[in-house]
Order: structure tokens, then sequence, then C-alpha cells
């Protein structure tokens, strides 16, 4: 249940430079139990497989309950179909993937089963340099990898408006694609699938999903992570 979700490092910010800093705090601030955990907890985390989420507001849920949060919504899923993984939200508003490759170790200090990697959407609203974009995303996934080679990894693919320029939107919607090719992780192509451009959908910024729009976030990407899930001999 809602109550499982083990941690969120969640802590407001901007998902691009022009969002408005007048917006209300997310209720979910500055929430951070890995700091606090015994050894007894994290032997205890370890009975079931963990579902490490690692991305930016998108993860975090701006702006929401983190129990309304896509993470929590596919722990809810988890549970009621008798699934034995226990969810965990790292996301970070505001996240870059360089301060994802920076923050990553420090997440890592819990080693997760599955890993959803959902960064990259706030580099390209900034026009960031998308060789470093794809970079990042690849020695993320390879540090990952390092701490459980044997670990499953899903990729939630974003785009970008095309007043960035067809060049630089169709360079960074292929990223992901290119990112998954090269590490064999598993690709859900638009996290924002059905989601994006609807206003009743999202917050007034335009950008952030409200309640309603992340649960179709849990759909789409419940749809690529339930074949992941069932390679494990626990379910």
């Amino acid at each position: 249940m809602k109550g499982k979700i083990l941690c969120t490092l969640s802590i407001i910010g901007w998902l691009m430079s022009g969002c408005d800093s007048q917006n209300k705090p997310a209720t979910n601030e500055g929430a951070s139990a890995v700091e606090n955990q015994s050894a007894d907890t994290k032997v205890d985390q370890k009975e079931v497989p963990v579902i490490l989420f690692f991305g930016n507001s998108i993860t975090a849920g701006y702006q929401l309950d983190v129990e309304d949060a896509f993470p929590a919504l596919i722990q809810d899923r988890l549970d009621s179909l008798g699934y034995q993984f226990k969810v965990i939200n790292a996301g970070l508003s505001g996240e870059t993937t360089s301060g994802g490759l920076n923050r990553i170790d420090w997440v890592l200090q819990t080693i997760p089963d599955v890993f959803v990697l959902e960064l990259g959407a706030n580099d390209g609203l900034r026009g960031l340099d998308l060789e470093e974009t794809k970079k990042n995303l690849l020695l993320i996934i390879d540090k990952v990898k390092q701490a459980n080679p044997e670990i499953k990894i899903l990729l939630a693919g974003m785009r970008v408006p095309p007043n960035l320029g067809k060049d630089y939107t169709t360079r960074f919607n292929g990223i992901f694609p290119a990112v998954a090719s090269e590490t064999g992780a598993s690709l859900l192509p638009f996290i924002l699938d059905g989601v994006a451009g609807n206003p009743e959908l999202n917050l007034p910024d335009g950008i952030h999903p409200t309640v309603e729009g992340h649960k179709i976030l849990a759909e789409n990407v419940w749809r690529v992570l339930r074949p992941i899930l069932e390679e494990f001999q626990t379910l």
C-alpha cells in the first residue's frame, strides 16, 4: 500500500527555468527516510526486490502528495496483485542528467533490483548539450550495473516541444532509443503519452501532471514494467 513507499527524495524546484517561483511547495518536500535508516531496516528492504524510481519532478510528483505520484500508484498496483516488491521514489524536482549522475552514488546506498530511469526533460527544456545528456544517461546506467550486474533497467523516454528547433528536437527524441539499445534497457518511448498537452491532466504550468495525469503515467509505466517484474521468480 501507499505506506510501503520507503523514501521520497523530493525537493521543490523547477522542471524548466521559466517555471513560476510562486507556486505552492509540494507536500512531499524534504522527505528522506533513507538518511535515517538503521542497519536492520536496510536488511529488511532486501527481503523483497526493490524497484528504484530515479528521476526529476515527474517522478517526484511535483506539487502533489507523494501518495498521488505514479511510483506510489505502481506500489499500490503491486500490492493489489500480490507482487512482492518494494518501491523507492528517488525523484528530485529540477534534476538534470548531470545532477542525477552526481547523485546516483548516494542513492545507491540501497541497491535496487529494478531501476527506472526518468531523466532528460530538464536538459532538453534548458537546451543543454545533447551529447552530454546521452553520456550522462549512459554513465548513470553503468554505475547502476556496477552496483548490481543482474539489475533490470527501464528507461523512460521524454520529448521536447518543437520550439527548440527541428534539429534539436529530433536529436533529443533519439537519445532514449539509442541509450536503450546500447545498454539493453527496456524502453518506455514517452512517459507522458496521453498526458502532455492536455490542460485537464496538467497543473496550471502546463508541464507537470495532475493527480489524474499521474494515473495515466502509472499505466504507461506499468505496461513496460510488468513484463520485467514477471522475470522474477518471486511472482
